[in-house]
């Protein structure tokens, strides 16, 4: 029973390293952008969008739908940046190991 007591106490620690890598990916951030840099999106380890920049030559009022398909895309496109930044990090404390739960 002592292995299980260990594996116990390593399971924990790891648990803990999790939490306090995730609140370090909380302050870092990714920038994704479309439309050649008009359309900048910033989003954060935790999968949320921190800002949005938008230059005045892409708002065209007669072409509503490309500024949609620009922030879209950039949108997309931060969020899954930040989404494998969060699985770099967390590869390298589990050792590549996916362990369901814990991302």
């Amino acid at each position: 029973m002592k292995g299980m007591g260990k594996m116990m106490k390593q399971a924990q620690k790891l648990q803990a390293q999790m939490m306090k890598m995730q609140e370090e990916l909380g302050e870092k951030t990714v920038e994704a952008s479309s439309g050649g840099g008009m359309v900048k999106v910033v989003a954060n380890g935790k999968q949320q969008i921190a800002s949005i920049q938008i230059e005045k030559e892409v708002v065209d009022p007669d072409d509503v739908e490309m500024l949609q398909d620009l922030v879209l895309a950039a949108v997309n496109d931060a969020l899954a940046k930040s989404q494998e930044m969060v699985s770099s990090e967390m590869g390298k404390l589990t050792g590549g190991l996916n362990i369901p739960g814990m991302m």
